[in-house]
């Protein structure tokens, strides 16, 4: 059984969803999800740890080529190890961390998705990569049955992501929420970022709809996924508190979702695994 305490360490101080979700997990799976959870965790705060891009991409290459050597552990990075470790035992397939390194490089830079299908390939490469690897944890085998799920629910957390994080991402000049979804909505990416608040709350309910249109779809294809391999879909299961969040006050996502008790994301956990 790995242990992984660096990387539970990590997640239970950085993501409190994640650590309630691994509960739900067998004891003998949990320090595998951890040095998962730890690595998206790690690699996903890159930006804002550097002041430059360039530092980031160094940072993100170092992941990459750690990985790709094949190395079973040596790092001097103890979440690393502990990844690689995990990567060893579950034989994870390192192309997939490749990819995973490779979309992240986005995240360092200002420009915004021209379209959803570049939010949805960079939600694939990334959340829904996530989720894959972590179902391998229970069957590399059977991970295929979750391909569909992992997708959508992959996109649905993503849109998420981006809605709790709007207050830090404009004020770095950052737009996620695709060009073409914010044309449709009538805002441009000035006015997302500036005081129009009216247009920008349009946007914003445009992007919640179309995260939520992914939620629905992952959950109604639930059933054909084995409840143990559910774990790892399970922190994918939030994103509809943050859909109602931004449907009620779209300028106060974070602070209502933050509100949310552990005991309602509990059941929300216990509905999913049950399915």
């Amino acid at each position: 059984m790995i242990e992984a305490r660096t990387s539970f360490a990590l997640v239970e101080d950085q993501d409190r969803d994640r650590t309630l979700s691994l509960l739900f997990a067998p004891p003998e799976k949990r320090g595998a999800l951890s040095a998962l959870y730890a690595f998206d965790i790690e690699t996903s705060r890159v930006r804002d740890m550097v002041s430059q891009p360039l530092p980031g991409e160094i940072r993100l290459q170092w992941w990459r080529d750690l990985i790709s050597s094949g190395a079973k552990s040596g790092s001097g990075h103890p979440i690393a190890d502990e990844l690689l470790e995990v990567i060893d035992r579950y034989d994870l397939p390192r192309s997939a961390f490749e990819r995973y390194l490779e979309a992240r490089i986005f995240d360092l830079y200002d420009d915004p998705f021209p379209t959803t299908g570049d939010f949805e390939a960079y939600a694939g490469e990334t959340r829904s990569t996530l989720i894959m690897l972590a179902a391998m944890v229970f069957s590399k085998r059977g991970a295929e049955r979750i391909g569909d799920v992992a997708g959508h629910a992959g996109v649905s957390s993503s849109v998420a992501s981006v809605l709790r994080s709007l207050p830090k991402t404009r004020s770095r000049g950052q737009v996620l929420v695709p060009v073409d979804l914010l044309t449709a909505a009538g805002c441009t990416t000035e006015e997302f970022l500036s005081g129009n608040q009216a247009a920008r709350q349009q946007a914003i309910l445009a992007f919640c709809a179309y995260g939520r249109d992914h939620d629905t779809r992952w959950r109604s294809l639930l059933k054909s996924v084995p409840k143990p391999m559910r774990c790892a879909v399970l922190p994918a299961s939030l994103a509809e508190f943050t859909f109602d969040a931004a449907e009620k006050a779209p300028d106060r996502i974070e602070s209502r979702t933050a509100e949310i008790s552990p005991l309602r994301k509990s059941w929300r956990y216990w509905r999913t695994m049950r399915g």
